[in-house]
């Protein structure tokens, strides 16, 4: 609940007990609204699919109370900038949805404004089934957006929901945060008044040649730190979406506690900007799990990595991701400037065919700042280009490699380039051996010897890896193919018997 709305809350309370407002029981039913762009008519009431609205303006100069509906017909386009004013209430969401009959979501083009879709200073809000688009003129000044919910000195706001919206071809400059361009956002701003999100979830959406965040949360409030938790947007949850040929990155959570991302998929990001860029990760997050996503088509050697452990994350997991052939790699290990990266997990993933040929980077890349605590084991990591190292770091510490697979190119073989941190108990082959005393360098022997999809890398009967691992308390039972996790485990992301 915002501070706003708690204050209203406080004032109509006050107003019951003296009997100035109507009771719930004879309360005004929560009215539906529809706008039809090709044949509706703002002079109509806008009550009925018959006296629909014809503009997105009409439209946005209502303002919306908890329970009502906005729908907009399937099949039409308009033109503009919806906006609408108001806000829901606790199980009383204002919905924003289609109507009619056919598949074809109502589409709305922004033609080169700040959104399509863009809510300010509200909560208790959901979208369904829209088709966002938002392309101007080139530009490199023009922050543009798909769908944009901007909170700026305003408190908690509770409950949005996403589901199904699809956002195509925003050409919005190349910012990152705290107010950046992209497909579908959610950012926090101001100086004044702590301000954060409860309750976010995007789902079963889709954004495709976007500028330049695909999905993410920003903020100008929040710390990594547990004393500023309360800081940090929470039940932020980024569920089956989809994302294509993103500029920067493809899904980011800022800011976050407790968020969970999980059976997306990340095709193509880093394609057009000139900053740091990965596919799924988070900045300042804490407690944050990423699991069962897929990211491919990282473009650029800098960083484009698929997954990235980043400045303030806190306890964050990644487990059962695949990744491959991402030209930024696999993983990146990268603590920012006076920030706490610590207690991280990275576990039971697959990395096929991903590279960096780079330096100081490589499939896995510690750089910047040392990190606490970070913990990589029972992942499988196999590349096919000699070119690429399969670890690289350039001075940080605080990371242990153990009980993970590493397989290089075939032949020439790819380098492990990492002399600062811990290696115990991998397997090695095609590659040097680390420091690793009580690592092994064998065949893991392969299902496939050539892999390039995730069964490939399951392990024949008979492989070096079978029960060499160590047992892990760490709450997971299952591999990344649902086999049983025996004790003791197999080195690698590959479980089964």
């Amino acid at each position: 609940m915002s501070l706003r709305r708690r204050t209203s809350t406080v004032a109509l309370t006050a107003l019951a007990l003296a009997g100035a407002i109507t009771t719930p029981a004879t309360a005004a039913k929560a009215a539906t609204y529809y706008v039809d762009c090709q044949r509706g008519d703002d002079a109509a009431q806008g009550t009925s699919a018959g006296t629909a609205w014809r503009s997105l303006a009409k439209a946005g100069a209502h303002t919306y109370r908890p329970g009502e509906k906005l729908l907009l017909k399937r099949g039409t386009s308009c033109t503009g900038v919806l906006a609408p004013k108001g806000a829901g209430a606790a199980g009383a969401p204002v919905l924003i949805d289609a109507y009619g009959s056919g598949a074809a979501k109502p589409r709305i083009q922004a033609n080169g404004a700040r959104a399509a879709l863009h809510l300010v200073n509200t909560e208790q809000w959901e979208i369904r089934n829209l088709d966002l688009s938002n392309t101007g003129a080139a530009t490199t000044t023009d922050r543009r957006a798909g769908l944009l919910v901007q909170l700026t000195d305003y408190g908690t706001a509770e409950h949005f929901l996403v589901d199904g919206v699809d956002v195509h071809d925003v050409n919005g400059a190349d910012f990152k945060d705290p107010d950046p361009s992209g497909g579908i956002l959610f950012v926090v701003q101001g100086t004044q008044t702590p301000t954060r999100f409860d309750g976010l979830r995007v789902e079963d959406s889709t954004v495709r040649r976007v500028d330049r965040t695909g999905i993410g949360t920003m903020s100008t409030w929040g710390s990594g730190t547990d004393n500023d938790a309360q800081l940090l947007s929470s039940g932020v949850e980024f569920v089956r979406n989809k994302a294509y040929d993103i500029g920067g990155d493809g899904i980011v959570i800022h800011e976050t506690r407790k968020a969970r991302v999980e059976h997306n998929y990340v095709d193509g990001f880093n394609m057009r900007s000139a900053g740091y860029n990965a596919g799924i990760w988070a900045w300042e997050a804490q407690d944050a799990l990423y699991q069962y996503n897929e990211v491919t088509g990282g473009h650029g050697t800098r960083d484009s990595m698929a997954y990235d452990i980043d400045g303030g994350n806190v306890r964050n997991t990644y487990r059962y991701n695949y990744s491959h052939d991402n030209e930024g790699g696999f993983l990146l290990v990268c603590n920012g400037e006076d920030t706490v990266s610590d207690g991280n997990r990275i576990h039971d993933n697959i990395s096929v065919n991903d590279r960096n040929t780079t330096s100081p980077y490589g499939v896995i890349s510690v750089v910047c700042g040392a990190a606490t605590d970070t913990q990589v084991y029972r992942n499988t990591v196999v590349t096919n280009r000699a070119d690429t190292a399969l670890v690289s770091n350039n001075g940080p510490t605080g990371v242990t490699f153990r009980d993970n697979v590493f397989v290089g190119a075939p032949g020439a073989g790819s380098p492990v380039k990492d002399t600062v941190s811990t290696f115990s108990s991998n397997l090695y082959w095609n590659t040097s051996q680390p420091r690793d005393t009580t690592g092994v360098t064998a065949d893991p022997r392969f299902a496939d010897t050539s892999p390039d999809a995730p069964g490939d890398i399951r392990l024949k009967s008979g492989s070096p890896a079978r029960g060499l691992g160590t047992a892990v308390d760490d709450g997971t039972t299952r591999d990344y193919f649902g086999n049983l996790i025996p004790d003791p485990p197999n080195l690698g992301a590959d479980q089964g018997s």
